[in-house]
């Protein structure tokens, strides 16, 4: 097997990427062993994520570049990364359930007779060769929608092992298995490397890193802030290099008197999702929602906003129990929400900027349209919120990021809502646009409105809350006051771990 310099097969040198003006990766350098679990952890946002879609070709990187197996690339495409062993498995299990085990990994990749048929019996005997040679105990026949989360893992590896992948990244493997199943995938991971297979392990659990790695990579703000031979260092180094940041990133905002309790959410459950949620909401008050990616966070808006239909639990307005089972009762409520995903949930991607605005006014007023007062009111608000555009028949999908954003928050000014969800309000934009979102989160709250603020940046959860709610596994484990709190309190609770 040919390999990198120093026995790498895999060496990225001085990987950098933007988009627009968010500065993913910046010089990213890291390497990979054949034999080795190579950890690649960091906040969210830190640039985990950009970085293995760059290896799986899904990504262009903008300058840098990608030995494998000694062939040096500019870029990957995906049939480049397939042809260079690379496979990834993600956390959301890419199969396809209605098919059994032997199909999917044989998927537009049969085995046929002399006449051109699938030969059934030789793919499930093929099957079995592999499972046997992983210790996987799967039956070739079972259908994929009968296996447990765990069993639909280790098919994936099984079918990147069949397609022979050399180099496998596993994005947050274990995220949804029980503690048994999490050992059964740890020593299959063994079996791997023991077969001189190499793994980037990506994961927001340190003690599970600790368990199975070799080195750990610690990614911040799109830059390597350092790499450790697991052996010689200890989670409390590992959280340190997660954070270390430049108090400049925080936000300096006006702290705004709460009033009364406006919202009270009790036991609120949404299976496979979230469980027994309570917390309150008071007048005036920014509580941020903080927790690793897929903790349940934004599942827990998604609810209150009617978007989803949770399973049980009480939600009280003013002390009125509410009950809210689709974004049109929400709004009537007097909720309003600016979604993460704004392209899929948050615009009409074809429309103008003028019909993106009045939307929402247009829905609580009478069907007769009054064109002259919402033009008067969206271009009021275009002057506030200082967005820039070519004029408001402008298409939406033209704008850059933080003025589409910031299109999204000015249709809901227009609701008079008195709860406002943000749902990571300053994802993807820039810092200017990031700013005038604050200024505006803040007028809200002077207001007398209150707002619930979910946020992967600890700079702006800690700069921007009132209090703060951690989420972790479903569960939200504690609630702090963001003055009181820091950086490694907030990922000691991320995390599970006591000190860090």
């Amino acid at each position: 097997m040919e390999q990198c310099g120093g026995g790498d097969i895999l060496a990225i040198h001085n990987l950098s990427k933007k988009f627009g003006d968010t500065v993913a990766l910046d010089k990213v350098d890291f390497d990979l062993r054949a034999g080795e679990v190579h950890c690649l952890v960091g906040e969210n946002g830190a640039g985990k994520s950009t970085l293995i879609k760059i290896l799986a070709g899904a990504e262009r990187p903008d300058s840098g570049t990608i030995t494998a197996f000694g062939q040096a690339h500019a870029r990957l495409s995906p049939q480049q990364s397939f042809e260079a062993g690379i496979a990834t498995i993600y956390q959301d299990v890419e199969l396809i359930t209605s098919l059994t085990v032997a199909d999917n990994i044989f998927l537009g990749r049969e085995i046929r007779n002399p006449w051109g048929f699938i030969d059934a019996n030789a793919q499930n005997g093929k099957t079995t060769e592999l499972m046997r040679s992983m210790n996987v105990d799967l039956n070739p026949l079972s259908l994929v929608e009968s296996l447990s989360p765990a069993q639909q893992q280790s098919l994936q590896i099984v079918k990147a092992l069949y397609l022979n992948a050399r180099i496998l990244i596993m994005d947050e493997p274990t995220a949804s298995l029980g503690v048994e199943e999490i050992k059964a995938l740890l020593k299959l991971i063994k079996n791997l490397t023991a077969q001189n297979k190499a793994i980037i392990y990506i994961s927001h659990f340190l003690r599970e890193i600790f368990m199975i790695g070799d080195r750990v990579t610690v990614l911040k703000d799109g830059r390597v802030s350092g790499t450790f031979n697991i052996a010689e260092t200890t989670i409390a180094e590992v959280t340190r290099s997660m954070i270390g940041r430049d108090r400049s990133l925080f936000h300096v905002r006006d702290h705004v008197t709460t009033g009364e309790m406006v919202l009270q959410v009790r036991h609120l459950t949404l299976d496979d999702h979230f469980s027994d949620i309570s917390f309150g909401l008071h007048r005036g008050e920014i509580l941020g929602f903080g927790g690793v990616v897929g903790c349940g966070r934004s599942a827990v808006m998604n609810v209150l906003f009617g978007a989803q239909k949770r399973t049980s639990g009480k939600v009280y307005f003013h002390g009125r129990e509410i009950e809210v089972s689709n974004p049109a009762e929400a709004i009537a409520q007097g909720m309003a929400m600016i979604p993460e995903d704004r392209k899929t949930l948050g615009l009409f991607d074809k429309r103008s900027l003028l019909e993106n605005i009045a939307i929402v006014r247009n829905e609580l007023h009478p069907p007769i349209l009054n064109h002259s007062a919402e033009i008067t009111e969206a271009d009021r608000l275009v002057g506030h919120l200082h967005i820039i555009s070519a004029g408001l028949q402008q298409r939406i999908s033209s704008l850059s990021g933080g003025n589409q954003q910031k299109a999204v928050l000015a249709r809901w000014l227009l609701s008079k809502a008195l709860i406002y969800i943000f749902d990571e309000p300053t994802k993807g934009v820039d810092i200017g646009a990031k700013e005038e979102i604050y200024n505006r989160m803040i007028e809200l709250v002077k207001e007398g409105k209150s707002i619930l603020m979910v946020s992967s940046d600890m700079p702006e959860l800690i700069s921007m809350s009132d209090r703060i709610a951690v989420m972790r596994d479903g569960k939200l484990v504690a609630q702090v006051n963001a003055r009181e709190t820091s950086e490694h309190e907030l990922l000691g609770h991320y995390l599970g771990i006591e000190e860090v």
